[in-house]
């Protein structure tokens, strides 16, 4: 569950005491933005980046749940004299009181999270271990495939899923400035979709990063039929293949999915 949807829910418990990053200077475990929320019946949603801070934010979320009066007010953290804590920066957190039906935290606290759009093409082990890490992360996921019955009842709030047929015909409907991550169950259909994001980055320039599974061999033999359908050299360099951080070694579907998903957030 999205974290902001999280807090939602708990508001109509009772109220919360907000805890967000308003200003750092120097170095801090959290960018501005960052939040977490202290909830009347003593959960915590969120996180701005632990350690005595947090401890510290947690306390005084408490002690202004107990004074039960609404509050907004600037706090400044010196986090290596006073904290014990290494970054050695200053960090001023906000606090404030929330009750249900204050208006703008979905708009606000989403909009806090720099989010990732990623198109994935493929249903199968790889993609559905994907699809459930980018599930728990700020990321809006277009997941196609040509199997209609291939995806799983219940998907994660940030993940839209589509059948298409054919499933390169889909590549018009990604989002520009999306990852595409090309893995289906057919090398046919993968060297399909290739060429349909090398025509749209042909065409629009709006794919960043397009990644295709597999070994050095396939692509090797992807090259060249992507050469014999008009592609130049220096368009065919826009694709990563194969995908994953190096040094991330196993194959087992988690494990890739850790590598890829590691090299979309490092691009």
């Amino acid at each position: 569950m999205k974290a902001w949807r999280e807090l939602e829910r708990a508001l109509q418990g009772g109220p919360a005491v907000l805890v967000s990053v308003h200003e750092v200077q120097g170095s801090g475990p959290r960018e501005v933005g960052a939040w977490m929320a202290i909830t009347c019946a003593g959960g915590l949603i969120g996180t701005i980046g632990g350690g005595q801070l947090e401890f510290d934010a947690i306390a005084r979320g408490h002690e202004l749940l107990d004074l039960a009066v609404p509050c907004d007010e600037v706090t400044r953290y010196a986090l290596g004299p006073s904290l014990g804590q290494c970054c050695g920066g200053v960090v001023h957190l906000r606090f404030e009181w929330l009750e249900e039906g204050a208006g703008g935290i979905r708009e606000r606290l989403a909009g806090a999270e720099a989010r990732v759009s990623v198109a994935l093409f493929g249903g199968g082990h790889v993609g559905r271990a994907i699809v459930t890490l980018l599930g728990r992360l700020p990321a809006d996921v277009f997941w196609v495939d040509s199997r209609e019955e291939i995806f799983p009842p219940a998907l994660p709030d940030n993940v839209s899923a589509e059948h298409s047929e054919p499933v390169q015909s889909a590549v018009r409907d990604v989002a520009p400035g999306s990852r595409v991550l090309i893995m289906s169950f057919s090398h046919a259909e993968d060297l399909d979709i290739v060429a349909a994001c090398l025509q749209r980055q042909r065409e629009r320039r709006d794919l960043p990063f397009i990644g295709l599974i597999g070994s050095k061999s396939k692509w090797a033999a992807f090259r060249h039929r992507l050469e014999a359908r008009g592609f130049t050299e220096q368009e065919i360099a826009h694709i990563t293949c194969p995908i994953g951080l190096p040094g991330i070694t196993g194959k087992e579907p988690e494990v890739i999915a850790i590598a890829v998903v590691a090299q979309l957030l490092a691009s």
